[in-house]
C-alpha cells in the first residue's frame, strides 16, 4: 500500500512541475527558443522501452476526434512521426506547413527499416471544437489525430516527457526511436537519410 501512495505522490508531482513549467513559458518564448537538441540515431542502442534514442518507444493509446482508439503499436511497419502539439500554440500551428509538406513527400516512400511514412498527431488541446477545426484550417491531411483533451496532462505527453511543443519523435519500422526534436528542414533530412535506396 504504502509503494501505490509514494507511485501516486510521484505522478502527481510529476503533473505539476510539467504545468507549472508551462505556465511559466509564453507563446513567443517558445517560438523564439532555439531547437534544444536535434538527435539523429543511426544505430539501434538497445531495444529496451524509453524515450530515447536506439529505446523501443512507449506504446500511445488514444483516441481520435470521431472516438476511435488509436495505437502507436497500430502503425508497426512504418515509419511515423510522433508530432505534439496543440491548437493554441503558435509556434506549432507555425511548424505545421512543413510537416503537412513532408508527409505529402514521404508518404508512400520505401525506408530502410520501414514502408510509407505516418503521423502520429498528439495534440495537447482541452478544446474539442477548437482541436478539430486547426486540424482542417491547417490542412493536416493524415488520418491518425488523437487526444485525451487533458492539456498538459495529456497521457502521451507526461509518457514521453514533453516540457514544451512543438516536438516530435521519429520511430522506425520496428517501433525504435531513431530521431528527435526535428524542426524546418530537419525533418526532411532525417526523412532523406532513412529513404531504402538513398543515394551516398
Amino acid at each position: 500500500m504504502k509503494f501505490k501512495v509514494v507511485i501516486v505522490s510521484s505522478l502527481v508531482c510529476l503533473v505539476l512541475f510539467s504545468c507549472k513549467s508551462k505556465k511559466e513559458t509564453t507563446t513567443s518564448s517558445v517560438a523564439s527558443r532555439e531547437v534544444d537538441k536535434i538527435e539523429v540515431s543511426t544505430y539501434k542502442v538497445d531495444a529496451t522501452e524509453g524515450i530515447n534514442l536506439g529505446n523501443k518507444a512507449p506504446e500511445i493509446m488514444m483516441a481520435t476526434p470521431k472516438g476511435n482508439v488509436i495505437t502507436l503499436s497500430s502503425l508497426k511497419g512504418k515509419l511515423v512521426l510522433i508530432d505534439f502539439w496543440a491548437s493554441w500554440c503558435g509556434p506549432c500551428r507555425a511548424e505545421n506547413p512543413t510537416v503537412v509538406a513532408a508527409y505529402n513527400k514521404y508518404r508512400n516512400s520505401e525506408f530502410k527499416n520501414g514502408k510509407d511514412f505516418e503521423i502520429l498527431s498528439v495534440s495537447l488541446d482541452q478544446n474539442e471544437i477548437a482541436w478539430a477545426k486547426a486540424i482542417e484550417k491547417d490542412g493536416l491531411n493524415w488520418r491518425y489525430h488523437v487526444s485525451d483533451l487533458q492539456g498538459w496532462s495529456n497521457a502521451a505527453a507526461l509518457r514521453y516527457r514533453v516540457n514544451s511543443i512543438p516536438t516530435n519523435v521519429l520511430v522506425d519500422g520496428d517501433g525504435i526511436i531513431i530521431a528527435k526534436n526535428l524542426r524546418g528542414s530537419s525533418l526532411e533530412k532525417a526523412l532523406e537519410e532513412q529513404l531504402k535506396n538513398i543515394k551516398k
